[in-house]
């Protein structure tokens, strides 16, 4: 298992200092953030970061495989990682969480025990992940952080997102991975975040994610203010282009904008729209894989989607909420996994699961636990590595209680993005890192 290496280089991301002209700005367009009333807030919103530098890399990632895709899944709150994955082995644990610690396997309630694992198993409501570890289909990364951690949601967040301990400044690591691999110009499907607001992580120079938390929501909203709108608005977006009017003008950059945001809410809420060919459980969690699934299944060419469950924040309270958020995570993406293994996709698509940080090891007096640092990650797919890689921080050689860090999260991301994405890590993650070797040889 690959872990942090020193930064003793910095790519030299230096843009094209001129300055960008009109005819650059029409040509290569900006990719599709938001369905809005009006076409004229979304450029006036997104127009100013939608311009890209001629000879970025984009003209030099050709014939990548595109057929590849990254669901990246947020835990948001702070995942207790310990009764996540559970070193029963260690007495320590037990002395640390006298009323939190999860049995050990054969109790009632008991861990389950990992095969091939020193003293490790997995929460008891974590069982169809279980399955999905025995199958192969699941790998455990162990100890996953950064230096000199932060235990602020908000900032340590910001630090997975930007993939930069040093704080944010350069957008999203995904972001970045668009900016430095798009062909020509950037592609309105290209990513898809679930929710109220694009996640940091996708945000980049001049790509942003399609971010909806409806599909049904996903469409234009002008004919809402008044009906008659929605005859006029079809036929320019429908057109596609205005017979007469310069190509580089800016009603045509527009018009062809508006084009772009017409399709891509018609084909996501088709494809939404057919039945999904496995059942689904009820949570907010399951909705959301359900529709990255459809629009797998549909063949969307959306290199990366973004899904988040919050609630992880256990400072109290902890046994049964933490219990009850561990088994919809289970259940939604063993079922996320067994449609996209009916679909014949489950060899195409990678999931990556982590959250901000983990707790602390010993248990507060609220029954709950504290804002901590490394967690283990989980990664699922038919074509990464077996079992659990790393070994698991020690339970008492602690950093001011928390865990230490074994695998800098930015060596995961440059395997994923150099092995899986195949684009260039080091553009992207902003230093010198080993890739984590996650996938199989």
């Amino acid at each position: 298992m690959a872990g942090r290496f020193d930064l003793d280089s910095t790519p030299d991301l230096t843009r094209d200092p001129l300055p960008y002209s009109r005819r650059r700005f029409i040509r290569q367009g900006v990719a599709l953030a938001s369905l809005s009333a009006t076409v004229p807030w979304f450029v006036q919103r997104s127009a100013g970061a939608s311009m890209l530098p001629e000879g970025s890399l984009v003209a030099e990632r050709a014939g990548i495989d595109e057929g590849r895709v990254l669901v990246v899944v947020q835990l948001g709150g702070g995942n207790d990682g310990l009764n996540t994955v559970v070193p029963y082995g260690a007495d320590a644990y037990y002395r640390a969480r006298p009323t939190l610690a999860i049995p050990r396997p054969g109790a009632n309630g008991g861990a389950l025990a990992l095969d091939g694992s020193d003293g490790l198993g997995l929460h008891p409501n974590l069982a169809p992940l279980k399955d999905l570890f025995d199958e192969g289909r699941l790998t455990i990364v162990q100890g996953v952080g950064y230096p000199n951690p932060n235990r602020s949601h908000f900032a340590s967040m910001d630090i997975w997102h930007s993939a930069s301990p040093d704080g944010p400044g350069r957008g999203g690591w995904i972001g970045r991975y668009f900016d430095n691999t798009c062909s020509g110009r950037p592609e309105p499907e290209a990513g898809v975040a679930i929710g109220r607001e694009a996640p940091l992580a996708m945000i980049g120079d001049s790509t942003k994610p399609i971010t909806f938390e409806s599909e049904e929501l996903f469409r234009w909203s002008g004919e809402d203010l008044h009906p008659l709108l929605a005859a006029k608005y079809q036929e320019v977006a429908r057109r596609g282009e205005l017979a007469g009017v310069d190509e580089d003008s800016q009603l045509a950059f527009l018009t062809r904008t508006s084009l772009d945001a017409q399709v891509s809410s018609d084909r996501i809420r088709a494809a939404v729209a057919k039945e999904p060919l496995v059942r689904y459980p009820q949570g907010n969690l399951a909705r959301q894989l359900q529709v990255v699934a459809a629009m797998i299944r549909d063949g969307l060419r959306t290199r990366v989607y973004y899904v988040t469950l919050g609630g992880f924040d256990t400072h109290a309270g902890q046994d049964r909420n933490h219990g009850n958020l561990l088994r919809q995570v289970a259940e939604s993406l063993r079922a996320f996994q067994s449609d996209l293994a009916r679909q014949g996709n489950d060899g195409r698509v990678v999931t990556m699961v982590f959250s901000e940080f983990g707790r602390r090891v010993k248990q507060n007096a609220s029954g709950g636990t504290d804002h901590g640092a490394a967690a283990p990650m989980f990664l699922l797919g038919t074509g990464l590595r077996q079992g659990v890689l790393g070994d698991h921080p020690s339970l008492e050689d602690l950093d001011d209680g928390d865990l230490k860090y074994r695998v800098d999260f930015r060596s995961i991301y440059a395997g994923l993005l150099e092995d899986w994405l195949q684009a260039p890590a080091a553009a992207v993650v902003g230093g010198s890192f080993r890739k984590a070797q996650l996938l199989r040889t």
